[in-house]
């Protein structure tokens, strides 16, 4: 009997592991697998009975207790795939969600100008920028971010990914924006209630409050944004923002409060009402 075990019992074993603690337990045993010997999903069908060495299996154990005990697996192996990039992640802003890819895709719909001025406010990892960004080569686009270390994380990724049109700054929402108008204003901004109990469930435990939860029920930074946007919007500028399935009607109430027009809700992949976004009042 070999000391270490093999690819496809190393897999049982940790799915047996986190069974009770995660709800895709065995994709999670795969990933981390993968990212410590470095390979592809398809090196797993096609070398089952390759056994692991003495480091490779110990590093393996660690991981799978670090997942039981309910870290994120983008923070076990530093990255997370959004918009088919590679951007790396860290415990300084959240992991970016598959929800959020909404955002991107009714952006890239609305009929902006070739060279369009975009500023992604709250930008994190810099997901929602740099997936612009990947799609847009002529826009000129702006991550901002109140936290150094999302600045600096940000950054990073646009390094990595090698796009020139992007900048990153830090900035209090609009605060390093003096003057400048924009054709797009999107954010992924904190929207939870401060006592939502999906707080103490799941990912969000190992994310910083300050990128998640907002006062006024959420709502607080959604209408200071809503508010200042007036003006850094350029004439028939859009604001989209993405919010919480319960508060398409909330957003809609605040554009409307500000004479915003042409408001709509947009649902993510699960039908849930995800972004809402409305063009600069005339």
């Amino acid at each position: 009997m070999a000391q270490y075990p093999n690819l496809a019992q190393a897999i049982a074993w940790a799915s047996s592991q986190l069974q009770s603690s995660s709800e895709s337990a065995k994709l999670d045993a795969e990933v981390l697998l993968l990212h410590i010997l470095q390979k592809n999903r398809s090196y797993l069908f096609a070398w089952p009975e390759a056994e692991l060495n003495a480091e490779q299996y110990q590093l393996f154990e660690s991981l799978i207790a670090r997942r039981k005990a309910g870290e994120p697996v983008a923070h076990l192996t530093g990255e997370r795939e959004f918009w088919s990039l590679p951007l790396y992640v860290n415990n300084s802003t959240l992991i970016p969600r598959p929800d959020t890819e909404t955002l991107v895709e009714h952006a890239l719909t609305l009929p902006l100008p070739t060279d369009a001025r975009v500023v992604d406010l709250g930008t994190g990892t810099g997901a929602i920028v740099l997936a612009l960004a990947s799609e847009q080569p002529d826009w000129q686009l702006i991550g901002v971010d109140y936290s150094h270390d999302a600045v600096a994380l940000a950054e990073k990724n646009r390094q990595r990914l090698g796009f020139e049109h992007v900048q990153i700054r830090q900035s209090d929402w609009f605060s390093a924006l003096s003057g400048q108008r924009f054709d797009l204003i999107v954010s992924n901004p904190p929207y939870i209630c401060e006592t939502d109990e999906h707080l103490t469930q799941g990912d969000v435990r190992f994310e910083p409050l300050s990128a998640l939860v907002a006062p006024e029920e959420g709502y607080a930074d959604i209408r200071h944004i809503t508010e200042q946007a007036l003006q850094y919007l350029a004439p028939d500028g859009y604001l989209m923002f993405e919010h919480g399935y319960q508060q398409a009607a909330g957003v809609q109430q605040i554009f409307a409060q500000m004479n915003y027009r042409n408001i709509l809700t947009i649902k993510d992949m699960a039908g849930c009402d995800r972004v809402t976004m409305a063009q600069k009042p005339q």
